[in-house]
């Protein structure tokens, strides 16, 4: 590295620890006092696990769900049809086996049988026809609509058997079942208003529902009557939002938490060090980026869009955001998604992009304003594209704002021209490992909030013939095509500043065992156990 990038990086972190110390605590100044080299006494399985994790949930309707924190707390609760392994392999959950016609159209799924749901229904080809008819609505106005908008019809051919025929060809649609967003919810908590489904579920899951405190606690108990024998391993597990990093990591320190999501990188060292306490790292799906909102001035004008791009040393920013736990992102969708095409990335180069804000009007930079989530991490990256912008004249706001305000401050908006966002902090997972899910709901001019998440509200009808066309094939190879022309057209066009590829990293305490982070950056509880010396 040359000197001059090594004292820009150094420069950084020092703004940037700065900056952390006032959000409650990103430093190891600030969880070194409760260093605890004893190894932590093991819960009984009565008493159950505590996990901490980094905001509040949103919602407990998985079909009206955006984020995989609150998908996390799902998981416990709901299964569906089909999900995914460790490996991101499609498996069998609800269903016992499915299969699809040759032109992937109609998916006719036999069910396990004698399963009830945790108000007393029971689990039959009724339930999935009234979870996908509602899943399918186009009137429904579900954060997961689009994921199965294409579901023409479901019928029940048996008590045990349903077959969902599709509008068109879609190869892919197992993953959209595989989805935590195609969760099975009871028949009865469906014939409730969405508000109180959203916090009194009822699935098929390991664990039971108990209480929803927003901003203290979720709390669910062992569901007794589960039908895979041995299982739930712990009698209850509760989750405890705690936004600030170096708080998440003291809770595991003293003992006061059994497992943390996510770690902050600048604190693994730490974790490293402490007695009973194990850091995993994994690689994710997950794409963060920051939008821009191309319909309003000045990012209407692709070249202040490139210059954005331009501005953001992506290597400084996995440095000091990161602590080189992530990779740069090198397209709209992470390596791992199924038909990635890797694009030629935009180089840090201030002057490029000072050069293209004059072509554009704007030689003495511009004001603008990001939004973006309350964590220490989130604020942290917020603070590091405020620096960068400094430099090339760009004067950055920062609004970090609690989930449900920033919630209801994007996706509460119906039109457009109304829209107040400019910059929004976002991260994506495509929770399906594809394509389809990793840039349709962000691209697709039929994806602005609030029916979806293109915050950047960006619109183009090539490419929207493209993600169309990858949707309506089951050619495998035709649809890599049209979705590698589709990045290449989204990258040059620059309604993102795509940033960086981050490791899942989590901790937890050496007595639990069977929890686990998938890609996705969704949990998985199901195996969840203690386990004692």
């Amino acid at each position: 590295m040359k000197l001059s990038r090594l004292l820009t990086v150094l420069s950084l972190v020092l703004v940037l620890v700065v900056a952390g110390c006032s959000s409650g605590g990103d430093t190891e100044e600030d969880t070194s006092s409760s260093k605890n080299n004893d190894k932590k006494t093991p819960p009984s399985s009565e008493e159950g696990l505590t996990i901490a994790v980094e905001s509040n949930f949103t919602s407990l309707d998985p079909h009206d769900t955006n984020d995989n924190q609150s998908y996390s707390a799902q998981s416990a609760i709901y299964e569906g049809l089909l999900g995914f392994d460790k490996d991101l392999n499609i498996v069998p959950v609800l269903a016992k086996e499915y299969s699809a016609n040759e032109d992937s159209t109609e998916f006719t799924f036999t069910l396990k049988e004698g399963i009830t749901f945790h108000d007393g229904a029971p689990f039959n080809a009724e339930a999935v026809k009234a979870n996908l008819d509602r899943l399918s609505d186009p009137e429904s106005q579900l954060r997961r609509a689009s994921l199965f908008e294409l579901v023409e019809k479901t019928e029940v051919l048996s008590e045990y058997e349903v077959k969902v025929t599709l509008k068109e060809p879609f190869g892919a649609m197992p993953n959209n079942f595989a989805h935590p967003a195609a969760g099975m919810i009871s028949p009865k908590a469906l014939e409730q208003s969405n508000q109180d489904l959203a916090r009194n579920p009822a699935g098929t899951g390991p664990f039971k529902f108990v209480e929803w405190k927003s901003g203290d606690h979720l709390t669910v108990e062992k569901n007794e009557e589960y039908r895979e024998e041995g299982l739930p391993k712990v009698d209850k597990i509760e989750f405890k939002p705690v936004p600030e990093s170096g708080s998440r990591v003291a809770m595991l320190q003293t003992g006061e938490a059994d497992f943390a999501f996510p770690v902050a990188p600048n604190q693994v060292e730490t974790l490293k060090e402490e007695e009973g306490v194990s850091i995993e790292t994994k690689p994710s799906l997950v794409v963060k980026y920051f939008s821009m909102n191309t319909m309003k001035e000045p990012f209407t004008d692709p070249k202040v869009r490139k210059a954005m791009n331009y501005a953001i040393d992506k290597e400084a920013y996995i440095k000091v955001v990161y602590d080189g736990y992530a990779t740069q992102t090198k397209s709209v969708i992470a390596p791992n998604t199924q038909h990635y095409e890797e694009q030629e990335v935009y180089e840090y180069d201030p002057e490029k992009a000072k050069e293209l804000l004059a072509e554009a009007g704007y030689p003495d930079g511009f004001e603008t304003t990001i939004w973006g989530g309350t964590s220490s991490l989130k604020q942290k990256m917020m603070s590091f594209y405020k620096q960068q912008l400094s430099q090339v004249g760009v004067t950055l706001n920062v609004v970090p704002m609690e989930g449900g305000t920033l919630g209801d401050k994007i996706w509460g908006v119906d039109n457009p021209e109304d829209a107040e966002l400019e910059l929004y902090n976002g991260g994506w997972s495509p929770s399906t490992a594809d394509a389809d899910w990793g840039m349709r709901p962000l691209f697709s001019s039929n994806s602005f909030p609030p029916d979806a998440y293109n915050t950047a509200y960006y619109k183009n009808e090539n490419v929207d013939e493209l993600l169309q066309k990858g949707l309506s094939t089951a050619d495998d190879k035709e649809r890599g095509e049209y979705y590698a022309e589709a990045q290449k057209i989204i990258w040059d066009e620059s309604p993102w500043v795509p940033l960086a590829v981050p490791d899942i990293l989590y901790g937890k305490q050496d007595y639990v065992e069977g929890l686990t982070m998938l890609s996705s950056g969704v949990m998985d509880l199901k195996q969840a156990e203690i386990v004692s010396e």
